[in-house]
């Protein structure tokens, strides 16, 4: 398993310098008004139940993975228009955020992002990654090869189950393409919540698990 960063949440604005210093006065106020704001007030569609999730797991039969021979994340068309001039990012950058404010483009120019992988607070848009749950690449290599583009586009944007939420951007990069069985979120209390989301979405959408994948779900889900 990959190895798992410990720090502490904390509210962030790591991009404040290219701005130029700010007043310590005006700092102070923003600092207290963060730290005192509430996490997101919205989050991706609630996933299956603990026992659902046990329930379904014990019907896999795990398969090796394949090949990613002929990926690319151009299979995966995405972010797709949701409405007006708002795409699926920045839909779930509203979705997940707090006090978001958009421009007449739906660009998010405003507002503070909880990240539920590691517990820290952004008040930058450009910190925030839009994690797909099942990578691309996973999926790709558990049975959506053999998908349609059509598919995979809907499976990119998929915002009606738990596949995509805002999350600290360097902490999903660690993430990469990797499944369960080698990495989990750093926050641990949100691990139980994380296997939930990830049966359900590869559930729904009818992809295999090998075996790593499956036994490190069972795990979690037991202690759920």
């Amino acid at each position: 398993m990959a190895l798992i960063s410990t720090r502490t949440p904390s509210v962030y604005a790591r991009r404040i310098g290219r701005a130029g210093v700010l007043a310590s006065a005006v700092a102070l106020a923003s600092l207290t008004s963060l730290v005192n704001a509430p996490a997101a007030l919205a989050s991706p569609p609630a996933p299956i139940s603990a026992a659902e999730a046990r329930s379904y797991l014990a019907t896999v039969t795990p398969a090796a993975e394949g090949s990613l021979t002929g990926y690319s994340r151009s299979q995966f068309p995405h972010w797709s228009t949701v409405s007006g001039t708002c795409n699926t990012r920045e839909t779930v950058l509203k979705r997940d955020g707090v006090n978001v404010v958009t421009d007449s483009s739906c660009a998010s120019v405003s507002g503070s992002w909880y990240s539920e992988y590691d517990g820290a607070t952004w008040t930058a848009a450009s910190d925030i990654d839009i994690d797909h749950m099942v990578p691309l690449a996973e999926a790709w290599r558990s049975g959506a090869n053999s998908w349609t583009t059509t598919k995979r586009q809907q499976f990119a944007n998929d915002l009606t189950r738990p596949q995509l939420i805002a999350v600290t951007d360097n902490v999903n990069q660690a993430k990469g393409d990797l499944d369960p069985g080698k990495w989990l979120p750093p926050r641990t209390e949100y691990r139980c919540t994380y296997a939930r989301m990830w049966v359900q979405v590869k559930q729904y959408w009818g992809l295999s698990m090998d075996s790593g994948e499956k036994t490190a779900l069972v795990n979690i889900l037991n202690g759920c």
